[in-house]
């Protein structure tokens, strides 16, 4: 239903189309993201970015997922979320091992979702897009 109102212009654009996918391993979290990027995009490749949470366990880590904040080496680069997001702003997002990823780092989700700005440099994102959690 999500998908149709955003296809058909009923959505708000300030926010990005968030989905949760919950369950035991091995039951299709996972092919339901990329299914969901095929069925957008047309294309799994373009529109499908995976992200493994268990590389963000650490802390230090945050900026590794979104960034330096300003006035650190590599602030204007990113991190490895917004930089796929600056490559394709309107991909299906999947969080893949969302449970081993620091608590630091699911607070910087959560804030993704609702204001769609990086909390490291406080620019907007291009993250009109979708997202897929896990």
């Amino acid at each position: 239903t999500a998908i149709r109102r955003k296809e058909n212009g009923w959505y708000d654009e300030e926010h990005p189309l968030v989905f949760l996918f919950l369950g035991s391993s091995g039951i299709g979290k996972t092919e339901l993201a990329k299914q969901t990027a095929k069925y957008i995009h047309k294309d799994v490749k373009k529109g499908f970015i995976r992200l493994d949470m268990s590389e963000f366990q650490e802390r230090h880590e945050v900026a590794k997922f979104i960034g330096s904040p300003p006035g650190y080496v590599g602030h204007e680069e990113g991190g490895q979320l917004t930089k796929k997001l600056r490559q394709c702003p309107n991909a299906v997002v999947l969080f893949d091992e969302v449970d081993k990823a620091h608590p630091d780092v699911l607070t910087i989700m959560l804030q993704l979702f609702d204001e769609v700005k990086s909390p490291s440099s406080g620019r907007c994102l291009p993250a009109h897009g979708k997202r897929v959690g896990r």
